[in-house]
């Protein structure tokens, strides 16, 4: 977005309406914000009403021109306050998720729902957020079952792939045992399906990746394994357009992670040497192009260039960002057959971890980093 959404003149219209703001949830000096604003996926739009500090409007994930410009409109009501049952509740329902309250949060968008007039406008983030709390209190079955009743209410919008994509996810998630996981799998993905294929909804580039990602998902839970490496050629197919299109180094590097992904996944790890190395050249700050190097070169099993990269990356990370880089180096370390060196990087990480402030600090890595060396 910061690359081919935010820099759009269009949005130079709402200058004087809104203060901009980007905050790096990977530095220091930004820990508090982080504490009162909770940041669990990248981007996060947040509208903050000036007066009171408090959430307008929560929305995670990218957005195209004329989705952010919608959303800003909607965030421009809810802070003035309509009075309005389901308005004021999705309000309410945007601030419990501010404050990690999933569970909380998804009663509360199911309220401002079954409040909503006719034709409510706000229907769309509603069924997207409501998706995405239930997802995140790990309500599986619940959130496949509500984005199934709420696709057909969004069919053929921007907020389709959203409401669908996520009720794959969830419905992946699902216990194998459940009885209704094969029908609620089949009515999701063919949902992605229909929203993919709907060349008639300007969809980013972002959110067709999603719906991808949702779609070998599904295939992956069926134990599809042909189909599922299909669908990840047609997607790699398709991130190799879209980064050709693009108009800026930063623009094109922005599919490097799904590239990368996709990659890996077909064993084909060869084909993201020379994009990443023309990122690294193009950004040469930027400790991602040289952190996905350390991951496709490891699986080419040519540790001496991964450790290298990965001493690139290290050089040039901070915050948060720099566990992954030494779980990575971990990863290559362990490969190549040097256990020690390998322990004293978890080690190394696992300090790191411990050592962030409130709003960085994640129990859930510390306890995961913990396990692996075993001293949980």
């Amino acid at each position: 977005m910061r690359a081919s959404v935010f820099t759009d003149r269009a949005l130079g219209r709402y200058a004087g309406r809104f203060v901009w703001l980007s905050i790096d949830t990977e530095a220091d000096g930004n820990s508090s914000f982080l504490t009162k604003y909770p940041i669990t996926v990248w981007p996060t739009l947040l509208v903050v009403e000036p007066r009171k500090e408090s959430v307008a409007l929560r929305y995670g994930g990218g957005a195209t021109v004329a989705q952010l410009e919608k959303l800003l409109v909607d965030a421009e009501g809810a802070a003035r306050g309509t009075g309005d049952a389901a308005d004021e509740g999705i309000g309410r329902a945007d601030r419990l998720a501010n404050e990690g309250k999933a569970a909380e949060a998804a009663k509360a968008y199911e309220a401002a729902i079954a409040a909503a007039p006719p034709q409510w406008s706000r229907l769309g983030r509603a069924a997207e957020a409501l998706t995405a709390a239930l997802q995140g209190a790990r309500e599986h079955e619940r959130c496949a079952r509500r984005a199934l009743e709420l696709y057909p209410a969004v069919r053929g919008t921007y907020s389709a792939a959203n409401v669908a994509a996520t009720g794959v996810s969830c419905a992946s998630e699902m216990a194998a045992e459940q009885p209704d996981r094969p029908a609620l799998l089949q009515s999701l993905e063919r949902a992605v399906r229909e929203t993919l294929e709907d060349e008639a909804i300007p969809l980013s580039a972002d959110d067709r990746s999603g719906l991808f990602l949702a779609l070998v998902a599904a295939r992956e839970a069926q134990k599809d394994d042909k189909g599922a490496r299909e669908l990840r050629e047609r997607w790699a197919a398709f991130l190799e357009r879209e980064a050709a299109k693009a108009a800026t180094p930063e623009q094109r590097a922005a599919f490097d992670s799904h590239r990368v992904g996709v990659y890996l996944a077909l064993k084909q790890p060869q084909r993201a040497l020379a994009m990443l190395e023309q990122s690294e050249r193009d950004l040469p700050n930027d400790y991602n192009p040289p952190a996905r190097l350390a991951l496709a070169y490891n699986a080419l099993q040519q540790y001496d260039k991964a450790l290298a990269a990965s001493d690139r990356a290290l050089a040039r990370a901070y915050g948060p960002r720099k566990i992954g880089i030494l779980r990575t180096r971990a990863d290559i370390q362990a490969a190549s057959g040097d256990l020690p060196a390998a322990k004293r990087t978890l080690e190394q990480a696992l300090a790191f971890a411990q050592s962030l402030p409130a709003g960085q600090r994640d129990e859930r890595t510390i306890a995961s980093l913990k396990k692996r060396l075993g001293t949980s």
